[in-house]
């Protein structure tokens, strides 16, 4: 009904790589277990996003809410242990589930599973971002969710929002679609509060829009309005956009595309650039000093090789941010590392043919990738 800005609203059919995030309670069913019917008509969506050419990723709940009623545990709460139990018998079924529904329309799934120290660490983040580009490129639907069944409070996301949001960023994705049990964010909670208003566009999460997040509604659901506000700056502030949906009506994404009741927080950059940003605002640990070869490659936008280093200095790990010089020593830009600083010095001056001979191991081609890099 409202909206907050008059900016145009983004259209899920125009995402080039679109994250979902799909709630506990859409998937199961206390009683009855996995909603058969209602994955079989997101699977149709999902078909549909990838014949128009989009990259699509998966974050699902829903594994513990699968095993505890394989295992008997009853509608109390679970101990930590008896958690993750229940997501080790129900991570398996619920993998299974949507590679039987999305394997008919000639479509691979793949299963990744995270932890918060997973996206925080940057030596695994690069690692989980070359995995999903890998896997996206090969055209396959990963299929995300919290480890569960190792992940400690000090861990975990807690709640698949902001998981959702994070592995956006982490991908690069352009839009975001979160499927809850509401259908938008609303001024106060609308089951208690008749008059509350929802929003159909957020252009800025101010102080004001944040007093009016609520608590959870739904008894299988661990994020509540709070929860999707968090998820929605981390994904507009690495320009991605943001719909938080009511998903339980089959066919969603098809529901959304033509009108659905939803509200959309804007990004007011693209993942490329946001991305950049935040490198170039990070303060270097070491340098990286190339020949006029290496400088040509990267201004044709090719990724560093160790062939192109002749010097390295300081001392820095894998995932840390590093100056790249030209040979007279000025700064061309910045980037992350895919190695460490003693690893860097053995294989600069070498072909990427040789990286594993030198270190004794199969390394990456690049020392920084395009991707990870900002001139």
């Amino acid at each position: 009904m409202a909206a907050l800005t008059s900016l145009q609203a983004p259209d899920i059919r125009h995402a080039k790589r679109l994250v979902v995030k799909i709630g506990s309670a859409l998937l199961v069913d206390r009683a009855t277990g996995l909603k058969q019917g209602w994955l079989s008509a997101l699977a149709l969506d999902v078909a549909d996003a990838k014949r128009r050419g989009a990259d699509v990723v998966l974050v699902s709940s829903g594994s513990i809410a699968l095993g505890r009623k394989v295992l008997n545990l009853g509608d109390g709460a679970l101990t930590l242990e008896q958690s993750q139990a229940a997501a080790a018998v129900g991570q398996i079924r619920l993998a299974r589930a949507y590679e039987e529904v999305l394997a008919p329309h000639g479509i691979t799934t793949g299963q990744v599973l995270v932890t918060l120290e997973d996206t925080e660490d940057r030596r695994r983040y690069l690692n989980s971002r070359a995995t999903m580009e890998t896997l996206l490129g090969l055209g396959v639907v990963p299929i995300v969710n919290e480890n569960d069944t190792v992940a400690t409070d000090e861990i975990r996301f807690g709640d698949n929002d902001r998981l959702a949001a994070q592995i956006a960023v982490t991908c690069g994705a352009d839009q975001l679609i979160l499927l809850s049990d509401v259908d938008g964010f609303y001024s106060a909670n609308p089951k208690e509060d008749p008059s509350a208003v929802r929003f159909d566009l957020v252009e800025k999460i101010t102080a004001q829009i944040e007093a009016m997040a609520g608590d959870p509604i739904s008894g299988m659901s661990k994020g509540g309005m709070k929860t999707k506000l968090l998820a929605a700056k981390t994904a507009v502030a690495g320009g991605c956009a943001m719909a938080i949906m009511e998903g339980s009506v089959l066919r969603p994404l098809t529901a959304l595309a033509e009108g659905a009741n939803r509200t959309w927080f804007v990004a007011h950059s693209d993942p490329q650039q946001a991305r950049k940003r935040w490198i170039n605002a990070m303060k270097p640990r070491g340098e990286l000093r190339l020949d006029a070869g290496a400088v040509t490659a990267l201004r044709a936008g090719k990724s560093l090789l160790p062939a192109g280093v002749t010097s390295i200095a300081g001392t820095f790990g894998r995932g840390d941010p590093v100056a790249i010089l030209d040979p007279a020593g000025l700064v061309l830009g910045k980037g992350l590392v895919r190695y460490t600083a003693a690893e860097a010095k053995a294989i600069a001056g070498h072909r990427s043919g040789e990286i594993e001979r030198i270190l004794g191991y199969q390394g990456r081609a690049a020392l920084v990738h395009r991707d990870d890099m900002v001139l």
